[in-house]
């Protein structure tokens, strides 16, 4: 053992280029070490109801869908998440809400990820309603489902159709395990009409006041019919039943529930409240440290070219390399001193 430590101390810059080498090569396997820390886990609720076609929300001077805006938040959100956290999509559409799968690692799976957010449109959806009070208890047994617990983000307009009264309002204090779930609201104040779309996604009117109307008689409480709306088209700008964000709504039921609530104006905004929301779980995962044996590596190879008195080197190396820069230009300037003469 000493022979091997006087064989180090002798060729300390070998044992120093050696060690940042070995650390180097076993950073490329990406080790990890098993540490105890919070894993986030989101559920990702795009409602896709009708409403949210209404192009109310200015961009950069245009004026987008409300879906259109949800699937930019939604994919600067994902892309915002440190790598380790699980996401997971689902829609909303008539009275419950569908995850389209179980929560995944958002690096593994980004890109599997942000695909599902690019093809969420209103004509994957079940049902012309939208039943909001009616989709939280769906949103609750659907998380209850999961292996493991998630925090939920849903993002929607609140806009209810059609419009409830004493009779079709749901008590909702028994939702379950709603505290510190986040809802986005999406739209803007001012509103604006909603386009009635083909099956080819082309616009072929506006829905009209009628549409968002009650019904008359027992079916506007029916549970097997409950929600049903007129289908007609507005006859005129004067028929165009116009669609705003129902914040105060929202708020609402937020506090009904214990829920968080945030207007969705922009990425940070959403970013800032889901910060507010507990960790799903604290578990032991695994905490990658090929960063740190690169790191460490890096400082051996500093080393292996740092002498006891680095400063002095520095400047002796400066010193030589002045003469050198001097010697030549002398050289430089005899030479064509002798070219000018001849």
């Amino acid at each position: 053992m000493k022979d091997f430590i006087q064989f180090l101390r002798k060729n300390k810059d070998s044992a120093l280029l050696g060690s940042a080498l070995l650390l180097l090569f076993v950073a490329l396997f990406k080790p990890t070490v098993p540490v105890k820390h919070d894993i986030f886990t989101y559920l990702l609720i795009a409602d896709i109801s009708q409403s949210m076609n209404t192009p109310d929300i200015k961009v950069g001077g245009k004026a987008i869908s409300r879906i259109e805006h949800t699937q930019k938040l939604m994919h600067e959100t994902v892309s915002s998440l440190p790598c380790g956290t699980k996401v997971g999509v689902a829609l909303f559409a008539g009275v419950s809400t569908a995850a389209l799968y179980h929560p995944i690692e958002v690096c593994e799976n980004f890109h599997a990820i942000n695909d599902t957010i690019d093809h969420l449109e209103w004509r994957t959806a079940w049902s012309g309603n939208s039943r909001i009070r009616e989709n939280l208890y769906s949103i609750s047994r659907t998380v209850r489902a999961f292996p493991d617990t998630a925090q939920v983000v849903f993002f929607t307009d609140g806009e209810e159709a059609p419009k409830l009264h004493v009779f079709n309002t749901k008590d909702i204090k028994g939702v379950q395990d709603a505290e510190d779930w986040l809802i986005v609201g999406i739209g803007s104040h001012e509103g604006a009409a909603i386009p009635k779309l083909s099956e080819d996604n082309q616009v072929i009117g506006y829905w009209s006041n009628e549409s968002f109307a009650l019904q008359p008689g027992i079916a506007q409480i029916s549970e097997s019919n409950i929600g049903t709306r007129d289908d007609s088209i507005a006859s005129g700008e004067h028929d165009r039943y116009i669609s705003k964000l129902d914040e105060a709504y929202l708020k609402e039921i937020s506090s009904e529930i214990g829920a968080l609530y945030v207007h969705g104006k922009s990425v940070h905004d959403v970013l800032a409240s889901m910060k507010q929301q507990k960790p799903a779980k604290r578990d032991i995962a695994p905490f990658p440290i090929n960063w740190l044996l690169a790191s460490v590596a890096g400082l051996l190879l500093l080393a292996a070219y740092m002498s006891r008195h680095p400063f002095r080197r520095m400047a002796e190396t400066l010193g030589l390399y002045k003469k050198s820069f001097k010697r030549q230009t002398d050289k430089d300037a005899a030479v064509a001193h002798d070219n000018y003469i001849n």
